[in-house]
């Protein structure tokens, strides 16, 4: 049987979400006419930059498809409100931190910067900006696999793996309760802000068993110092932001050893710390772990405004979240699923792994975990996540198989969209595999040196031709191993 058609040309893109497009898709009400025509499309090719931040809460979830502009107004508004009530209990959380040093003068700096009239305009974002990745130190894992896996992460909050971890993963349920938890931090706002409702040692004993929220600020922190400025000829406007700004902004977030940074790199981290601390208290369950920055970073080259860039986030970590779990059941279950896309596709190639004790697909580790941030350039990153994304609004709008039959491809949504694509990823250098290589640690450094050499397209062409010749019979598979 030939191959089959697909719209993901390996020569020729096809043409974006255009802004001219994207106006006339909506009523005069602001209501969208068509969410299937608005998804084929971005799932086709992508979205123009310049409308990325209109698209984006669409795509993860923060406006409804139907919605229209007087509902998305009314989120918007209450969205911006959360989030001032979550930074504003990270304030107090830094406050309460801080102050059992209060006799050293940065503390009390810090103190001062929290407090001041240049920390409102953190809380409501109405400055905002950004920056990127991570290029730092090697993990502090002994394991030398998980340590070339995560060569360019920093000690601190790398997750392992546990062997003795079942396969099944959390659901989205797991997330409702979690959202529940965060709550506790929000009480004490329901009061003026200087009402301190609920004591700090309760509020503290109540985060995650293991990390406290000052050991996810002191990672968050270095993190984000660490970001990379790849974004930046993406976001010109971010640019350009003065250093007045982008000093008092690390000020007022307690951001430190910066001074080699630029101005805008540094706006950028401070942004990054603002929203990476309001997220973990928003889900506290998961809190931060190395990794998310990559995720955040860029979101808020993409959209101005934090509170906006948080819900984005938000929505974009309600699938992503299961990464970083400590149990691993979220990464133990997409490793699976790289295995059998694998297995089912070429049975030769998987034999050759299981031979070199590679079957369980731990070499591509970093590919699930960061979503391809690190093998894909900036531009690549964010055309893969936004077809990504287009998958998963359809599949969240009860979008079926039959409203895609034009589709030459016939793929229909997925959820693990980036898992074919992390198959394909590894298919595309079955050559080598099969002939180079003959340990675990040479596939490795393959997958690692994939960065700068992926065509994005063809990942999405072949990823797409995976869920068409074995989705339904992985499926089949699992319904009956049940």
């Amino acid at each position: 049987m030939g191959r089959l058609k697909s719209p993901w040309s390996r020569r020729k893109r096809k043409h974006a979400l255009t802004p001219q497009q994207w106006a006339t898709l909506f009523t005069p009400d602001g209501k969208l006419r068509d969410g299937v025509k608005f998804l084929k499309k971005v799932r086709s090719g992508g979205v123009d930059a310049s409308i990325r931040s209109e698209v984006w809460p669409f795509l993860l979830g923060v406006y409804e498809l139907n919605s229209c502009k007087e509902e998305r107004d009314k989120v918007r508004t209450q969205g911006r409100k959360k989030y001032e009530k979550l930074r504003r209990q990270c304030r107090k959380l830094v406050r309460c931190n801080t102050g059992e040093s209060s006799s050293n003068g940065d503390s009390d700096l810090f103190s001062r910067g929290m407090d001041s009239a240049e920390w409102e305009d953190v809380v409501s974002a109405r400055e905002s900006l950004s920056s990127e990745e991570i290029n730092s130190s090697p993990g502090c894992s002994d394991n030398p696999i998980i340590s070339s896996l995560l060569e360019e992460d920093v000690g601190g909050s790398t997750r392992f793996m546990d062997p003795n971890i079942s396969d099944s993963e959390s659901t989205d349920s797991d997330f409702s309760q979690d959202v529940e938890v965060s709550q506790t931090f929000l009480s004490c706002d329901s009061k003026e802000e200087n009402e301190v409702s609920t004591p700090m040692s309760e509020v503290q004993s109540k985060l995650h068993p293991t990390e406290d929220f000052s050991s996810w600020q002191r990672i968050i922190r270095l993190d984000a110092i660490r970001a990379n400025g790849d974004w930046i000829p993406y976001s010109p406007t971010l640019a350009e932001v003065s250093e007045e700004r982008a000093l008092r902004l690390a000020e007022a977030v307690g951001l430190k050893d910066y001074e080699h940074l630029e101005p805008c790199r540094i706006f950028h981290a401070s942004r990054l710390v603002a929203i990476l601390e309001a997220y973990a208290l928003y889900d506290p369950e998961v809190g931060y772990c190395q990794g998310m920055s990559d995720l955040l970073s860029p979101i808020i080259a993409v959209i101005m405004e934090d509170h906006e860039a948080f819900w984005c986030f938000a929505g974009f970590m309600k699938k992503a979240r299961h990464n970083f779990r400590l149990d691993e059941t979220g990464i133990r279950r997409q490793l699976s699923r790289v295995s059998k896309i694998i297995k089912s596709k070429d049975s030769h190639l998987y034999k050759h792994l299981e031979k070199l004790q590679a079957e369980d697909c731990f070499f591509v580790y970093r590919m699930v975990v960061v979503l391809f941030r690190r093998e894909l350039s900036f531009e690549q990153t964010i055309c893969l996540w936004e077809v990504m994304w287009a998958d998963q609004a359809a599949i969240r709008a009860g979008i079926g198989k039959s409203a895609w039959h034009k589709i030459r491809q016939r793929a229909p949504p997925t959820e693990d969209l980036l898992l074919y694509a992390i198959a394909a990823s590894v298919l595309q250098r079955r050559k080598q595999i099969l002939e180079k290589y003959s340990s675990m640690d040479e596939i490795v450094r393959e997958c690692n040196n994939m960065a700068g050499q992926l065509d994005v397209w063809k990942l999405l062409d072949d990823a797409h031709d995976l869920v068409v010749s074995v989705h339904d019979k992985i499926e089949t598979t699992s319904l009956h191993a049940k």
